[in-house]
């Protein structure tokens, strides 16, 4: 479909990768990975056609269409998100002009036997023909499914996008070219702006899409679940994998290993070579071999290693001083803007050393809530912050506060403390600072590299409750690791705001959901939230099918004449239905009964368990705060257990 061939790519002299040849077929799910500055945008662009290459060519057949999503692009601010989305049907909208027009001519001229009316009447045919099979009778609904797949309410559609942030015009670029259905989609960051819900519904849609993908993204989740190919770009060349993002991983594993071989070989090869020379250089008698050893030393191509894992490097970020055991405590928070309720009655209690994700849709007041616990905005109900509680918090504006004159070096010693302080250049380098990045004045940095330098900082400041907003943003996978095994070694207490799936995974313990103005909590990691989120989904659209297929049924029956007598095969069926029926009934009345009981008695062991932990000698008891969370890990699975044989059971009533 798409050819690339022989791509040289020049900056400043310096080359970025040349000779990279390779081809995007129909039905491609491509990653291309590699580290920051490698060139993957720049091989998006140039594929997208809006950047040439200095040698080389990108080919593909007339006929084939390219979308092309920026991670940076100029938003336009005139219309509403509807028209603004409808764009990507502008040559629908075109036809159904075209269609308008001719449909009034034909209904105001009266010449008809004339071949100039049976002309206008084929074209018009002709016209709707084509309009129909590009769907465009359809098309605003797809619009509409689109954009409600990618966060927008129905409120929304008649919104100017002028009321919407960056993030949020974003996805309305991304909706209009999906919208566009190129026959290769090229995404750049796709994910950066987009909550979990979303991201599944982009994954999904990619995954039926018809098309080629070819994408960027540090979003290790996603990508796998997208991608069944892996393309690398790294010292200037390209490795092609068939397989998808983890598998890449090991086999990258594996050829690194036999680069270092191939490497070490060479290296003795060179030596040995060079010891040679200089031993036999003044005899005469070994003069043509010593000058053989000389020419084949210069043919020597030296083998290039691939950059060196950094996310591998383990990093212990010690604690502050010991907080109290409930570092927040929520009880009844709300927070309303004017007539816009965001949250209330949110109740919560996070106990000191616990990992906590906040998890929701975008505006559903997760940053909102953070910013009542800092202090920052006022709130109704009651917030308390523990004893010795010292948070270190990262915020969306936090590369802001930095100070331009300092280089990043300097940035970081002047935080560090014991033995970080002689590991700050590979701390620096696992954040891709490393070498002369590292010397580079703050001012001249860009927004996420601002970003990634807040975050070292915040990591090697002493503070027992962290607080993190979207921290992975602008990370690669690389940074990623690093950052999610540093979490992970804290001491002290974590509030991570964050969409990415693969970052979660393993980190949290206990999920809080904001929807609807209201904070569940979901004991378990971010896997088991999203499990029973898609689970209560799929009970409620069953219910909904339920519903509409009864009303079905009673409008047929009060608009149908009466069925004849059954029969007596039909009345031994219709017994034999009956007796399913009943047992079902019964094992469904069983499944209840033994979840109440199951209830019954979690809820007596959880009551004993905090009579003990409300003395002296419990309070200061963790392996009692340990099985006090089990249990009401294990009432709420039963409470969904018995939720489930309920509506079970509900089925089966009369």
């Amino acid at each position: 479909m798409v050819s690339i061939d022989n791509l040289f790519v020049e900056f400043s002299t310096k080359p970025l990768f040349s000779g990279v040849s390779y081809v995007i077929n129909d039905r491609d799910r491509i990653a291309l990975v590699g580290k920051n500055g490698a060139g993957k945008s720049t091989m998006l662009k140039i594929i997208a056609g809006q950047q040439q290459p200095t040698g080389g060519s990108v080919s593909h057949p007339r006929e084939t269409t390219v979308g092309y999503l920026p991670q940076v692009m100029i938003l336009s601010d005139e219309r509403t998100v509807r028209d603004e989305a409808a764009l990507a049907f502008s040559h629908i909208q075109e036809m159904q002009a075209e269609l308008d027009r001719m449909n009034q001519e034909l209904a105001e001229r009266t010449d008809y036997e004339s071949p100039e009316y049976m002309a206008l009447v084929e074209r018009f045919a002709q016209t709707d023909e084509h309009f129909q099979m590009m769907g465009g009778a359809n098309y605003l609904g797809e619009l509409e499914r689109t954009l409600s797949g990618l966060g927008f309410r129905q409120e929304d559609f008649n919104r100017p996008t002028s009321e919407f942030s960056g993030g949020w015009r974003m996805r309305i670029e991304l909706a209009k070219i999906l919208l566009q259905r190129p026959d290769v989609l090229l995404l750049d960051e796709p994910t950066n702006h987009l909550d979990i819900e979303s991201i599944q519904w982009l994954e999904q849609f990619l995954i039926q899409y018809q098309g080629a993908v070819v994408m960027v993204s540090h979003d290790r989740a996603f990508i796998n679940n997208v991608t069944n190919r892996t393309i690398e770009i790294s010292c200037g060349q390209i490795y092609d994998y068939k397989v998808k993002y983890d598998e890449y991983v090991v086999l990258r594993a594996e050829r690194r290993e036999q680069q270092l071989r191939a490497y070490e070989n060479q290296q003795k090869e060179i030596a040995d070579t060079k010891a040679f020379i200089e031993r036999f250089r003044y005899q005469a008698t070994k003069a043509n071999q010593v000058q053989s050893r000389i020419k084949a030393l210069e043919k020597i191509v030296p083998i290039e290693i691939d950059e060196v894992d950094n996310s591998r490097l383990r990093l212990k970020f010690t604690c502050s001083q010991r907080s109290g055991d409930f570092p927040i405590v929520c009880e009844e928070v709300g927070k309303t803007y004017g007539t816009h309720n965001v949250f209330h009655n949110v109740n919560l209690t996070i106990r000191r050393g616990e990992k906590v994700a906040f998890v929701g849709r975008n505006g559903e007041g997760k940053t909102t809530l953070v910013k009542c616990i800092m202090g920052q905005i006022p709130f109704d109900g009651h917030l308390k912050i523990g004893h010795n509680v010292e948070i270190g918090y990262f915020a969306q504006n936090q590369a802001q506060l930095l100070d331009g004159e300092l280089t990043v070096f300097d940035t970081i010693d002047r935080v560090a403390r014991g033995d970080i302080r002689t590991r700050i250049r590979d701390i620096l380098g696992a954040f891709m600072f490393g070498g002369e990045e590292s010397e580079k004045k703050v001012k001249v940095l860009s927004g996420g590299e601002r970003t990634r330098l807040a975050m070292i900082k915040l990591l090697l400041e002493p503070v027992n409750l962290l607080i993190l907003d979207e921290p992975t943003n602008h990370l690669d996978m690389r940074s990623k690791d690093v950052l999610k095994e540093a979490i992970r070694q804290f001491d002290g207490t974590v509030i991570l705001v964050s969409h990415d799936r693969y970052f979660l995974d393993g980190l949290v313990s206990r999920v809080y959901a904001f929807a609807d103005g209201q904070v569940r909590e979901h004991l378990g990691g971010i896997y088991d939230y999203l499990k029973e989120s898609e689970k209560k989904e799929v009970r409620s659209e069953k219910r909904n099918e339920l519903a509409a297929s009864n009303s079905f049924q009673e409008k047929n029956l009060s608009s149908s004449h009466p069925s004849p007598l059954p029969s007596h095969q039909d009345g031994r069926r219709a017994f034999e239905a009956q007796k399913a029926q009943a047992r079902q009934r019964k094992k469904a009345e069983k499944a209840v009964a033994e979840a109440e009981q199951a209830i019954t008695e979690l809820e007596q062991a959880i009551s004993i368990l905090e009579a003990q932990m409300a003395t002296p000698e419990g309070g200061s008891d963790m392996s009692l705060y340990e099985k006090h969370s089990k249990l009401k890990q294990q009432l709420s699975q039963a409470e969904d257990e018995w939720a489930e044989a309920m509506e079970a059971l509900e089925e089966w009533k009369d």
